[in-house]
């Protein structure tokens, strides 16, 4: 027993440690109860949809061992399903149905157009030698060159309406010239004899147009009811069975015809099968978890409403494939979906989100399907590295609407190497170039309807985009407007500081626009009181001296990060910004008038005098508390100051906020802080460039 209870204890450590490491070190789900409840039902519901079709099995299949010796209690006419399947295969090659390609008709025609005009231009021209588009005989030249304004309208006409009657046959392209010509020359029969130089010419014309040119294309549909349709006239294979038969011996394999006999009679059980829909269950349902702590692993400050975002697009893709079947577009269910994860929670999300999608495949699939799930993942892949990175909603149409076409061309790629290097009876059922196009529409529109989502999605669910934020940064917004006039000094610092927490969180790698944007809202709650912080005095009068009060001034500090709080709320900013207002402070000590207290009551707590926090939890908003802490030391330094005593002054102080704690949370590591030091000097070292003196006159001299 004492062992067994090491081992648990050393595999609950380790399943600790995997969760918080490269993360803040606090509890894994802090989210409400009823929110944890509404995850775990949509867990069940996404395993219980992608288990759906295992739930009830035969207990025989062809192959295996017959566990009993079987006897036709009855005469019966038995259809043989593998003959069947055989015979249909069989038909698949040699039974084609085509149709009109309209669109390729509409291209003959214009070719058709453009010859004529150029016969045109060689009847008008007196050059010989002019090269038309076929070679005329002596008295087709004659003829063209004699023909006048009537007689070429409507010569042309009836070239035309013969072309319309040929196309409306349709044309294959293998059909010899000698044959094409013929029939051309019978369709032109109202031209005159057979060796009349308009009908002549009128059969060059329309079989040099026609030669190895085709307005057919197959119908996989219509061949399919048409295969059903001969094997209907041809008749079903039957496996006649007399009362008595032996229909499996026990011991013996189950070959396809026993299998189907069994079944007729109804010696073949489907009853529910436990472990299979257990594995297939159990494996939906692992999916969703690890979905959820990849997320919050990547994500440390992700919201209950974020991850209920993802398992619900996940939860909509499995109803769809289940819905439609082999019909479902890989495209339209894997992309955007993709798309919208990554654009809110990162490139990595994006990316386990559409390797667990396309993974929980609630049926089996068969080679084209495989290939069109493959060129799905691949787009979705493209979809998430990419989508990561946009910074603007302009580069974001952009992406949505290139990436349908390099969806067709990869399935248009696919498709040609794979059906011509294997020889597959699928390869005529495969989708045709109308179908890949009719997809990548879909895809198209798709993408741009979650383009036209993402703001909303952002309020409802929390999500913050690169493209947010570079909006949140902008200065002329109201609360930043108001934050310039109300507070210039307070401003003018968070200026200062957002240079210094930007080139910080470059160095390590941090999020730079989450930073800049938490770097200019971090103080806005200075403008409940602007004249109490010393920034903003500008006639030298200090209210905290005038109030003698160091409990009442710590209050005003600590207002100020809940004033901060409120403001956040009010004007609806993004909570991982709205974060920095708290924890750039975090439980730092108010010092200055912990001092003071303790003049008058050398008893008080240290802890009446810190701020309420929390700490930072994220590697961005401890960069803020560190820039926060040496900006000011930063810009008091002598102005012959070395750049290794800026590094120095800088370590002191960050070393001080790690002996205080307040960087336990925020998984920094000691490495990552001397690259901050570093980058904070570097700062310094251009803040303090010096200029050169230029002589000014005050005065200038006019001559008189």
């Amino acid at each position: 027993m004492p062992i067994a209870l090491v081992i648990l204890s050393k595999l609950r450590n380790l399943w600790r440690g995997w969760l918080r490491s490269e993360s803040p070190r606090r509890q894994v789900f802090c989210w409400p109860a009823p929110y944890k409840t509404s995850l775990l039902l949509l867990c069940l519901a996404i395993a219980i949809v992608s288990s759906w079709n295992w739930l009830v099995e035969p207990d025989l299949h062809p192959g295996v061992v017959a566990p009993f010796d079987a006897i036709a209690p009855n005469n019966a006419l038995v259809e043989d399903s593998e003959a069947l399947k055989q015979k249909r295969s069989d038909l698949v090659p040699s039974t084609l149905v085509q149709v009109v390609d309209e669109k390729e008709t509409i291209r003959l025609k214009q070719k058709l157009e453009r010859q004529l005009g150029e016969l045109e231009l060689v009847a008008r021209s007196n050059d010989a030698d002019r090269i038309g588009p076929v070679n005329l005989s002596t008295q087709e030249g004659k003829w063209l060159s004699q023909r006048t304004g009537p007689l070429r309208e409507n010569w042309d006409r009836t070239v035309l309406l013969a072309a319309d009657r040929m196309l409306s046959q349709g044309i294959i392209s293998t059909l010899a010239r000698n044959f094409l010509n013929n029939a051309a020359s019978v369709q032109l029969i109202d031209l005159g004899d057979v060796s009349d130089p308009a009908r002549t010419l009128g059969s060059k014309l329309l079989s040099n147009t026609f030669y190895g040119r085709s307005n057919l294309k197959t119908d996989p549909a219509l061949t399919q009811r048409l295969i059903e349709e001969l094997i209907t006239k041809q008749g079903i294979p039957i496996i006649e069975v007399s009362k008595g038969d032996l229909i499996t011996r026990k011991g013996e394999p189950i070959s396809p015809q026993a299998y189907d006999v069994l079944d007729y009679f109804g010696m073949v059980t489907r009853s529910s099968r436990p472990l299979s829909w257990f594995g297939k269950f159990f494996e939906a349902l692992a999916s969703c978890w690890i979905l959820i702590l990849i997320m919050r692993r990547e994500r440390p400050c992700l919201q209950a409403r974020q991850a209920l975002l993802s398992l619900t697009l996940l939860a909509i893709a499995q109803i769809s494939k289940v819905w439609l079947g082999a019909a479902v577009s890989p495209l339209a269910v894997l992309v955007p979906p993709t798309l919208l994860i990554s654009q809110g929670l990162g490139t990595t999300c994006g990316l386990v989100w559409m390797a667990i999608c396309s993974l929980l495949w609630p049926f089996p699939i068969n080679d084209i399907g495989q290939g069109r799930v493959l060129v799905a993942c691949i787009v979705s892949g493209i979809v998430a590295i990419q989508a990561g990175r946009l910074r603007s909603r302009a580069q974001l149409l952009q992406l949505a609407v290139l990436l349908p076409l390099g969806a067709l061309f990869c399935e248009l790629i696919y498709y040609s190497t794979k059906l011509s290097s294997v020889d597959s009876s699928l390869g005529p059922l495969a989708p045709n170039s109308d179908e890949l196009i009719s997809e990548a529409f879909l895809m198209g529109a798709m993408l741009m309807l979650a383009v036209l989502l993402i703001p909303i999605i952002e309020s409802l669910f929390g999500l913050i985009t690169r493209a947010r934020l570079m909006e949140l940064a902008d200065q002329e917004r109201p609360l930043l407007r108001r934050l310039s006039i109300e507070a210039p000094g307070t401003f003018e610092h968070t200026l200062m500081l957002c240079g210094l927490a930007e080139e910080g969180a470059r160095t390590i790698g941090a999020d730079v626009d989450l930073i800049r944007a938490g770097s200019l809202y971090h103080d806005v709650g200075k403008l409940h009181a602007p004249g109490w912080f010393i920034e903003n005095q500008t006639d030298g009068v200090n209210p905290h001296d005038q109030l003698d009060d160091p409990y009442a001034s710590a209050n005003v500090l600590q207002a100020h990060v809940d004033e901060g709080i409120k403001l956040a709320k009010r004007y609806r900013l993004p909570l991982p910004v709205a974060d920095f207002i708290p924890e750039h402070q975090g439980t730092l000590k108010m010092g200055y008038f912990f001092y003071k207290a303790r003049e008058l009551d050398p008893n008080i707590p240290e802890s009446r005098f810190r701020y309420r926090g929390p700490v930072p939890r994220s590697r961005e908003t401890a960069i803020l508390m560190l820039a926060d802490g040496c900006e000011a030391a930063l810009r008091s330094m002598k102005p012959d100051a070395t750049e290794k005593e800026a590094r120095q002054t800088v370590r002191n102080i960050v070393e001080s906020r790690q002996l205080d704690g307040q960087l336990r949370e925020s998984s920094l590591s000691r490495a990552e802080v001397e690259l901050v030091v570093r980058a904070f000097a570097r700062v310094w070292k251009r803040m303090r460039h010096r200029r050169i003196a230029y002589p000014i006159n005050t005065r200038k001299a006019y001559p008189a």
